[in-house]
């Protein structure tokens, strides 16, 4: 009887503690493929046995498909992870494409996936993910390319799935796949003046996927930004990115506070690799723990047990945060 009642009080415990634990791993996505050892010691303890790993981007330009960026290989770039290739593929890409250029695309994609894996060794499994932000013009052939590359691999082939794919379904369709990957983040655009965090705004989020729960693709793994950046925006209001930027690089003799993420430059100078003019104002948009879990809450309400994926295996991104 005491037994029983200790198993309760636990079972009780455990389901007000309110945090539930989630399989996670992470993207990684340079174009060279090597880890430090904040990479390698974050990478050891994530709990998925697969690093979503990308492969090279696709783009169409004067009329021809071409691999852009494909991926080199350091002899630091050690797992015992299994890679997941992920290939990106712009959506002006699938503008006007024919079947048989469908089919060259699946097949010259699939020969790549396999001659890298070959090249460098790597150990991959039987997925190859595309990363796509189609749209309703661009939804039939891009849903045939995915069938075909799927006849051509062998493989199960995945697709990412982002918010507004979501919301607008009827619209944008719904891709031929068991599985996809919820992209929970680029709530709006940086380069759009707005007191929104652009990364992630949980009231955009929770809007875009009011309705998730009704999604016809039931098996839904969720992407979660972990990346930062700075904002820089000049005197004429137009604005560039600069990666990884962290509320501490804010800490500079030569910026002045105007509030917690932002500065105004009061002397001109290199920073951050970039000359940056007096006057110019730099904003960081950082993620943090509570909006991660705030998203994760509002997720587990919507759709069974999902895998977490962070966006992205980078040491400056890494270091210091609780997985």
């Amino acid at each position: 009887m005491k037994a029983l009642k200790f198993l309760l009080l636990l079972l009780l415990i455990v389901s007000c503690s309110g945090k539930k634990n989630h399989p996670y791993t992470f993207y990684y996505w340079k174009t060279r493929l090597k880890l430090d050892q904040e990479e390698k010691k974050a990478l050891d303890k994530a709990s998925v046995p697969y690093l979503y790993t990308r492969f090279f981007d696709i783009d169409k330009s004067v009329g021809k498909f071409q691999p852009v960026a494909v991926i080199t290989k350091d002899k630091s770039f050690q797992t015992d992870k299994q890679i997941v290739p992920t290939v990106f593929i712009t959506n002006q890409s699938m503008y006007h494409i024919s079947a048989e250029e469908i089919r060259f695309l699946a097949k010259k994609i699939h020969d790549l996936v396999q001659k890298k894996a070959h090249d460098y060794n790597l150990k991959i499994n039987n997925e190859i993910q595309i990363d796509c932000d189609w749209t309703a013009g661009t939804r039939d052939d891009y849903f045939k390319f995915l069938k075909e590359l799927k006849r051509v691999s062998g493989k199960e082939i995945t697709c990412t799935l982002r918010l507004h794919q979501v919301k607008d379904k009827s619209e944008t369709g719904i891709p031929p796949v068991e599985k996809v990957y919820l992209m929970c983040y680029s709530t709006s655009s940086p380069l759009e003046n707005s007191n929104k965090n652009s990364i992630l705004d949980v009231t955009v989020l929770k809007s875009y996927l009011s309705k998730l729960e009704d999604y016809p693709v039931k098996k839904i793994e969720v992407a979660l930004p972990i990346y930062s950046w700075g904002i820089v925006t000049n005197h004429l209001e137009k604005h560039k990115l600069i990666n990884a930027l962290s509320r501490k690089d804010l800490e500079n003799p030569g910026f002045k506070k105007i509030s917690d993420n932002e500065v105004e430059i009061t002397r001109d100078g290199f920073y951050f690799g970039s000359f940056l003019s007096k006057g110019f104002r730099i904003k960081v948009e950082e993620i943090s723990d509570d909006q991660l879990q705030d998203v994760t809450r509002f997720l587990e309400k919507k759709i069974h047990d999902f895998n977490i994926i962070y966006y992205q295996l980078d040491s400056k991104f890494v270091s210091n945060r609780n997985f």
